[in-house]
């Protein structure tokens, strides 16, 4: 009689609210399609019971799990060691256990940057980021890390952008600094890549940050972190005006890929989960 084994490798995600979190579908389709005996399990955890979620994944011997909100910054002093991004960002949503020691990676910024590269590389190139909450923090510091030239973060509250241009200027090569968002905002000519990493147009298709959309010219990269719709207003709107666009779909899907390359050593089918996520969100 052959060995079997019943025992699915543990992997999943620690949040509160989780009952939005496609990730679940996304990863474990990709699972299925390469035929790994593993799980992803989306658990809604409170913040009191932070500490011991993390306890239970490592006594239970889970390869790793996710933090989105509100656990990305309290996950930290329950872990053993940071990656240096994570470090810099002072924030966490990926974590690996290694012979039951607790490893945090950031892989928000990692993910926009995956997906940036596909069309284009950061390296020397001028960059208007759009909001200075966790996204924005996460996707300066890795556009610094990969040689941005320039980062201006344009924020209504300019204290909260000022912090990420420190941050980007203290720990990487770029130059960053902030304007203060008031009003329709122009897009200056010597933008190279402009990024939408507000949550406006978040389950809204008309919804769309206030710019002058004149500004938007040919051949400026225009990416926007919302994940639901893909195809949101500005992405439309830049689009017409000969703009190459991304929408926040790789973001997402590339976090995943990257989470499981930590876990497993495997890389997923991306296709396989995005083509998921789009199935969950009725995008063509």
């Amino acid at each position: 009689m052959s060995q079997q084994n019943f025992r699915s490798i543990l992997t999943g995600s620690f949040s509160t609210p989780c009952d939005d979190n496609p990730t679940v579908a996304m990863i474990e389709a990709a699972y299925r399609h390469h035929d790994i005996d593993a799980r992803y399990i989306n658990c809604d955890v409170k913040a009191d019971g932070l500490k011991d979620a993390v306890a239970g994944a490592r006594a239970m011997e889970w390869v790793g799990f996710n933090c989105s909100l509100p656990h990305k910054v309290a996950v930290i002093e329950h872990l053993d060691e940071l990656a240096a991004s994570a470090r810099i960002i002072g924030a966490v949503n990926c974590v690996s256990i290694r012979d039951g020691r607790l490893i945090g990676d950031n892989t928000d910024g990692k993910g926009f940057l995956a997906s940036l590269k596909q069309v284009a590389d950061p390296s020397g190139k001028k960059v208007l980021l759009l909001g200075a909450g966790g996204a924005a923090r996460a996707i300066a510091v890795e556009l610094g890390l990969a040689s941005a030239a320039h980062i201006r973060v344009m924020n209504r509250d300019p204290k909260k952008a000022e912090t990420i241009a420190a941050l980007v200027q203290d720990n990487t090569s770029a130059k960053a600094d902030v304007q203060a968002w008031d009003g329709e905002a122009s897009v200056p000519e010597d933008v190279d890549i402009l990024i939408n990493a507000t949550s406006i147009g978040l389950g809204d298709a008309e919804a769309m940050a206030p710019l002058k959309i004149e500004t938007l010219r040919k051949g400026l990269i225009v990416a926007d972190v919302i994940p639901n719709p893909p195809r949101t207003r500005l992405l439309r709107e830049a689009e017409n005006r000969g703009c190459t666009v991304l929408d926040g779909l790789g973001m997402l899907v590339n976090q995943g890929v990257i989470g499981v390359e930590h876990w497993l050593g495997r890389t997923l089918d991306a296709g396989v989960m995005e083509q998921t996520l789009k199935d969950i969100f009725g995008a063509a």
